[in-house]
C-alpha cells in the first residue's frame, strides 16, 4: 500500500504489513478463475523493440536537455523554462514506463534471476541516462523567489507547474553542490538501492520449517498461519519464524546499521534538522502535524489497543495473549471462502452505492488484466497498486485467498487505482499524490465495502466478527504503524551514537511493542527479532506514519459523508483528481477539516473508540 507515484528510480510501492496471504496457485481454483496481469500495455516482453527505443530516445533527450539548458535557467523566459520542465516531464514518463515494466515483471516472480538481472540492469541504465539532467532541479533551486514569480507570472505554461516547483524548492536549504548531487545520483545504484535489493532477495528465498507442515513454507505462507484458527499451528508458525529470523540476524542487523548510517551521513551533509525531515518534505506535511498525530495515537493506546486486546483475550479464553494471537480469528468466525466473483460484486456494489462513477472507474481492473490475484511461488508478498505512468494505467497486485480481509484488501487497492486514474490528468509531475493523502481513496473504499457488508448482516455473531475484523485492521493501520514509526525514530537516534547490535534492535522493538499492544500480551522468546521482516524500514524510512495519517483522515472524512454533507461526492472526486497539485490543507478545506488542528486526529481515533465500545456491548 505505498502508492504515491515513484520516480523512475524508485521502488514499487510496498504494502502495509497487516494483510496475510498463504499458498495458492494461479488460474482456476475453488475461488474461481483468478486474474493475472497482462503487462502488454507497457511492453510485450523484455526484448520488445519499443522498450529499447524508449531507452535510446531518453538517452538522447537527456543529453539534449543538458545541452539546451544547463547553466542557462536564470536567463530563460517564463515560457522557455515552462517548456524545459515539460520536456523533463516527458522524459520522466518515458523512463517511468520502462521501470514500471521491469519492476512489475520482477514482482511476479522475485526468485527468477533473469527478472532480477533485467531489473538491476535497467536501474543502472536509467541512472546513467538521467545523470546529465540532475542540473535542472539544482538550477531551479538557485532561482530567487522574485525571479521565479516573475517568470511564472508571464507564462501560463510555467505557472501550471508551480505546485511541483514549490515541492522541489522545499529542498533548497538542504541542497549540496552540483558535483556532490551528481555523485550521489550516480552512486545510488550501489548504495541504498543495492541494500534494498539484497534484503528483497534474501526475504524471497527464506523458507520456514513449520511443525505439522509437509514441506518448507515461504515467508507469506508462514505469516498467514499466524491467523489460523488452531492456536497450536499459530504457535508452530511463530516458532519457525523466530528460528529463521535468528539465523539471519547478523545480515539483517548489518543491512539496518548500514542504511541508518548512510541516512545519517546524508542528513548531516544536507544539514537536515532531523532524520525524519526528508520524509516530511516528500509528504508535503509539516513536522508538527506528524508529531500531533503520533502523540494523539500514543496517548490513545490505553483506550484503543490495550482495551481491545483485553477484550480479545476474554473471547479466546486466555489470561494473556501471545504475539501469535494478535490476528487470531474469533472462536465463532466462519471459515467460508469468498469466491473471486463474489468479491468483485461486493466491492463494485459498495463503490456504486457511493457513486456509480466510482464503480465504472474500478471495473476495467477486473476485465483488462490490471489485477494479479493468485498466490504463486516467488511472487512478491502483500498487496499494492502501482500507478505506472499517466499515459497507461495502474496495476493492482493481490495475494487473494478468499478471506473477508482479502475482500477488504481488494477494496483498498482498487481505491488506490481509482485515485491514480483520476489524478493522471494532472500529468506526470503533478499526479504524484503525497503519501499522507495517497491512502485517502483506498481507506475510503475499504470503509464503503465494510459498511455495506455490516449493514447487510443480521446475525449477531457474524456482525461481531465483521466489526472486530475492522477494528483489528484499523489498529494495525493506526497503532501498529505509529509503533513502527517510533521504532524507526529510536533506531535512527541510537544509530547516531554508534553501531547497533542485534540485541539493541531487539530491545527497541520490544519497548515499542509492549507500549503499543499493552498488558494483555506476553511475548515469547524470539519475538524480539520480528523487526527483521518489515520491508518499509528498508525501502522507505519513516514511511509508515502515512498509513495512520490516511486512516485518521478518512475516518474524519467518512464522518462528514455520513452527516450528509451536500455535494460530498463531487468534492471527493475533486480531491482525488487534484493528485499532487494541492496540499492537504487546501484539499480538506471544502469538507471543513483541518489536519493542523490538534483535535482533528481525535475525530478519527474516536471512531475506533466507539467501535470497540459497540463490541463491548455485544452479548454474543
Amino acid at each position: 500500500m505505498i502508492h504515491a507515484r515513484p520516480t523512475p528510480l524508485g521502488p514499487i510501492p510496498q504494502a502495509a504489513p497487516l494483510r496475510d496471504v498463504a499458498e495458492a496457485s494461479g488460474g482456476a481454483t475453488p475461488l474461481g478463475e483468478l486474474p493475472e496481469w497482462n503487462l502488454d500495455d507497457l511492453y510485450v516482453g523484455p526484448d520488445d523493440k519499443a522498450l529499447r527505443a524508449d531507452l535510446d530516445a531518453a538517452r538522447e533527450e537527456a543529453a539534449k536537455l543538458a545541452e539546451d539548458y544547463e547553466g542557462k535557467l536564470e536567463t530563460l523566459t517564463g515560457d522557455e523554462l515552462g517548456w524545459a520542465v515539460a520536456r523533463y516531464e516527458a522524459l520522466q514518463q518515458k523512463l517511468g514506463r520502462v521501470m514500471s515494466y521491469a519492476g512489475l515483471r520482477l514482482y511476479q516472480n522475485t526468485s527468477d534471476p533473469a527478472r532480477a538481472k533485467f531489473m538491476g540492469d535497467r536501474q543502472a541504465e536509467v541512472t546513467e541516462i538521467t545523470a546529465p539532467i540532475v542540473f535542472l532541479t539544482l538550477e531551479i533551486n538557485r532561482l530567487s523567489d522574485e525571479r521565479l514569480a516573475e517568470m511564472a507570472g508571464e507564462s501560463p505554461t510555467l505557472a501550471r507547474y508551480l505546485p511541483w516547483l514549490e515541492r522541489v524548492r522545499a529542498y533548497r536549504p538542504y541542497q549540496l553542490s552540483d558535483e556532490l548531487e551528481k555523485f550521489l545520483h550516480d552512486q545510488s545504484v550501489v548504495g541504498a538501492t543495492a541494500w534494498n535489493r539484497l534484503f528483497d532477495e534474501t526475504m524471497a528465498r527464506l523458507t520456514f520449517e513449520v511443525e505439522g507442515e509437509d514441506e518448507p513454507l515461504p515467508l507469506e505462507s508462514t505469516l498467514t498461519l499466524l491467523s489460523d484458527s488452531d492456536r497450536s499451528r499459530r504457535a508452530a508458525a511463530a516458532a519457525a519464524l523466530s528460528e529463521v529470523f535468528a539465523e539471519n540476524l547478523p545480515l539483517f542487523t548489518r543491512i539496518t546499521n548500514t542504511l541508518a548510517k548512510e541516512h545519517e551521513i546524508e542528513c548531516r551533509w544536507r544539514k537536515m534538522p532531523t532524520p525524519q525531515t526528508a520524509r516530511h518534505l516528500a509528504n508535503h506535511v509539516e513536522p508538527e502535524v506528524v508529531e500531533a498525530l503520533r502523540d494523539a495515537v500514543v496517548g490513545a493506546y490505553p483506550r484503543l489497543s490495550h482495551r481491545y486486546y483485553a477484550l480479545k483475550a476474554k473471547w479466546l479464553g486466555l489470561e494473556k495473549l501471545q504475539h501469535w494471537d494478535r490476528n487470531a480469528p474469533l472462536p465463532d468466525e466462519p471459515d467460508r471462502k469468498v469466491s473471486w466473483d463474489e468479491a468483485r460484486s461486493m466491492v463494485l456494489d459498495a463503490y456504486a452505492g457511493f457513486d456509480p462513477e466510482m464503480a465504472k472507474l474500478a471495473e476495467p481492473f477486473f476485465d483488462k488484466g490490471w489485477i494479479d490475484a493468485p498466490v504463486k511461488p516467488g511472487k512478491a508478498p502483500g498487496a499494492f497498486a502501482h500507478p505506472t505512468v499517466t499515459d497507461v494505467h495502474p496495476y493492482v497486485m493481490l495475494n487473494y485467498l478468499g478471506k473477508t480481509r482479502d475482500v477488504m484488501t481488494l477494496a483498498h487497492e482498487l481505491g488506490h487505482g481509482v485515485h491514480q486514474i483520476l489524478a493522471a490528468d494532472q500529468g506526470e509531475l503533478l499526479s504524484n499524490t503525497p503519501l499522507t493523502l495517497a491512502e485517502t481513496a483506498s481507506v475510503f473504499g475499504e470503509m464503503l465495502t465494510f459498511r455495506k457488508l455490516l449493514d447487510a448482516e443480521t446475525d449477531p455473531k457474524k456482525r461481531r466478527t465483521l466489526l472486530a475484523g475492522k477494528v483489528e485492521d484499523m489498529l494495525n493501520t493506526v497503532v501498529r504503524q505509529i509503533a513502527f514509526y517510533d521504532f524507526e525514530c529510536r533506531v535512527h537516534a541510537a544509530r547516531a551514537e554508534g553501531e547497533l547490535t542485534s540485541e539493541d534492535l531487539g530491545r527497541i522493538w520490544m519497548e515499542v511493542q509492549t507500549e503499543s499492544l499493552g498488558p494483555a500480551f506476553e511475548f515469547a522468546e524470539g519475538y524480539e527479532n520480528y523487526w527483521t521482516y518489515i520491508p518499509h524500514f528498508i525501502h522507505s524510512p519513516f514511511y509508515v506514519y502515512a498509513y495512520a495519517f490516511g486512516d485518521g483522515l478518512v475516518n474524519a472524512l467518512y464522518a462528514v459523508f455520513e452527516e450528509g454533507e451536500p455535494g460530498f461526492q463531487k468534492k471527493y472526486f475533486d480531491l482525488l483528481a487534484a493528485g499532487g497539485s494541492k496540499g492537504h490543507k487546501e484539499l480538506l478545506a471544502p469538507f471543513g477539516l483541518d489536519a493542523t488542528d490538534p483535535e482533528f486526529w481525535q475525530k478519527g481515533l474516536g471512531l475506533i473508540d466507539r467501535m470497540i465500545g459497540e463490541l463491548e456491548a455485544m452479548d454474543v
